[in-house]
Formats: structure tokens, C-alpha cells, sequence
């Protein structure tokens, strides 16, 4: 799916990023369904920049195999800075689960920076007889392998914040793996799944229209948005429960620095503005620019040591 935003054409743009890059439109790669949190949010966060940067602004949604389509067609597009990949933790998890996938997180982009932070949400249906973490817990340790919970697919950040729960807790729980994270309302609503760990941006509208119940967050710290909310951290008591998604552009490896630092500056630039930031944080999102495209490469690899060792603790598997 595509779909463009038109270009505004600013003298303060010009004259910000007078540059020869970009030339041209610059394309957004998107590894979520329509609709989504992540989605929504770069389609917000595509208007500014396609003010900033003087482009139209592409974005394409590419779906599959819980964003490893959309990370391997990206890897292998023109390092021209013409094609970025809004590429998350879940890219780092995947390569953990399945070493042999044909693209590497790190070695195969140049990160330009992050964009904005979200962590996921335990929900469960608006009239599920649990009201705790604890309840669902106890539900699942008495009714062994009973008890499922849903995600967006195999290595997104809502598998992993399950298999941990059920690590922690100490009991066992069927993964549901749907077709995105637009799916997990809907199963959960369905009965088909009995909890989900949504990302907050895809959690926090279905809680406020009063469809879904949060049970905890795996921030660090409560969400502003739900501060009613328990951390999974003060239930569960570790800190690996805190487990934030983050969504930052990635763009091919070997790209020129002109265009990594344009992109950077004009990302930054754009996190300023006091509207997108307000857009982001309603639907339960962090604006979490990178100070530069070396920090935010160092964020990324530190990240991936993280999210190896939470996959080892889930023992979540690839299949």
C-alpha cells in the first residue's frame, strides 16, 4: 500500500537544508499493517518531514514475516538515501530467533536515528473476568498450556512480552501468532486469544474507547497516558520486564553521510515541533530523536545485546 504525501515547499526548508539531497522523493519503508500504531505514527511524523526536507514523502507499507520482508527489500535497495526502513527492535529479535535470515540488523544499514519509543501494553478484554497480572497468572498456572496470548507474528515485541510473562510467572501459555498488530484487538475481542502485549501506541486507543482493560506496562517507569497502571517490573519483580519497542530509520549500508546527516537533522528538527509531539504521545508514543546517527548506532547495538538475552530468558522459538 502507498500513499503519498504531498510535498510543502518552505522557504525556511530551503534554506535549512539547502543540500543537493534530496533531489527527489524519499521513500519510507514501512514493515506494519495500515492502521497501526507505528504506522500511524510515520504517517504523522511524514508530514513534517516532508515540509522539512522540501519532497513529497513516500510512504509503503510492506508486510510479512513480522518485518523481515520489508528489512530485506530495503537492505538490498540503492544506498542512495532515497529508501530508508523504519526499523525497530523487532528486526534485532528476529535475527536472534533465526541466525540465518538473509539480512543483518547491523551490518547491513547505516542507522540515521530514532524516532519515538512505545511499550507494549498487557490487555485483555474489557469484560475478561482477570482484573491483575496476578489473576491472569494464577488462571494460567491452574490450567496449564490452557491460557494463549496473541501478537502480531513470530519476534515482534508482543511474542516476546509473552513468552517473558510466562518465564516469570512460571507457567505456560500458547502463542497465537496473527497477520499484524492490527490483528491482537480483534482476536482478543473475538475470544480468541485470552491477553496481549500490543505495542502502547496500537494499546492505548483500544483501552481508552473502553474495548480493551490494561493490566500493566513494560515501561520502566507508568505511563502518563494510563498512570493507574502498574509496571510489569513492580508485579513481576525484574527488569526484564521492561521491554520498550523503538522505531528509528535504518537506511542501506554504504549510504552517502550526506544524506544519513540531512535525514538526522531534519528528524530531529521535526520531534521539535510541538504538534507531532502531541500527536505521537496521544496514541502512547515517546518522541525519542537520536543525538546523532553514531548515538543512535550505539543504541542499536547495545539493544541487540539486550534483546538476546530476553530471548534467551522467554526461550522463545522462531516456529
Amino acid at each position: 500500500m502507498r500513499f503519498v504525501i504531498a510535498s510543502l515547499m518552505f522557504a525556511a526548508a530551503a534554506t535549512a537544508f539547502a543540500q543537493g539531497y534530496p533531489s527527489k522523493p524519499v521513500r519510507i519503508v514501512i514493515p506494519y499493517a495500515a492502521g497501526g500504531g507505528p504506522d500511524v505514527q510515520a504517517r504523522q511524523f511524514g508530514v513534517k518531514l516532508s515540509e522539512l526536507l522540501g519532497q513529497t514523502v513516500v510512504l509503503e507499507n510492506k508486510v510479512g514475516a513480522a518485518g523481515v520482508l520489508a528489512a530485506q527489500y530495503v537492505a538490498q535497495s540503492a544506498a542512495d538515501g532515497y529508501t530508508v526502513l523504519l526499523g525497530s527492535n523487532t528486526h534485532l529479535i528476529q535475527k536472534h530467533l533465526k541466525p540465518d535470515l538473509s539480512f543483518d540488523p547491523i551490518a547491513d544499514f547505516v542507522p540515521v536515528s530514532n524516532m519515538a519509543s512505545s511499550p507494549t501494553v498487557m490487555v485483555v478484554r474489557a469484560d475478561h473476568p482477570a482484573k491483575s497480572v496476578q489473576d491472569v497468572v494464577s488462571s494460567a498456572r491452574r490450567n496449564p498450556g490452557k491460557m494463549n496470548y496473541g501478537s502480531g507474528g513470530i519476534g515482534t515485541s508482543a511474542h516476546l512480552a509473552g513468552a517473558t510473562l510466562a518465564a516469570l510467572g512460571g507457567f505456560k501459555a500458547v502463542h497465537i501468532p496473527l497477520k499484524g498488530s492490527v490483528e491482537i484487538t480483534l482476536s482478543l475481542l473475538r475470544g480468541d486469544t485470552d491477553f496481549a502485549f500490543p505495542i502502547s501506541s496500537t494499546g492505548v486507543p483500544q483501552v481508552k474507547s473502553g474495548k480493551l482493560r490494561a493490566l500493566a506496562v513494560t515501561s520502566a517507569k507508568r505511563m502518563s497516558e494510563l498512570p493507574d497502571v502498574p509496571t510489569l517490573t513492580e508485579v513481576m519483580k525484574s527488569d526484564l520486564a521492561v521491554q520498550e519497542s523503538w522505531f528509528g530509520f535504518w537506511a542501506p549500508a554504504k549510504s552517502p553521510a550526506e544524506a544519513v546527516n540531512v535525514l538526522h537533522a531534519a528528524t530531529v528538527k521535526a520531534l521539535a515541533d510541538p504538534q507531532l509531539r502531541q500527536q505521537l504521545e496521544s496514541t502512547g508514543g515517546i518522541p525519542a530523536p537520536s543525538e546523532s546517527p553514531a548515538a543512535f548506532a550505539a543504541f542499536v547495538k547495545s539493544e541487540n545485546v539486550k534483546w538476546a538475552e530476553i530471548v534467551k530468558l522467554s526461550a522463545a522459538k522462531a516456529d
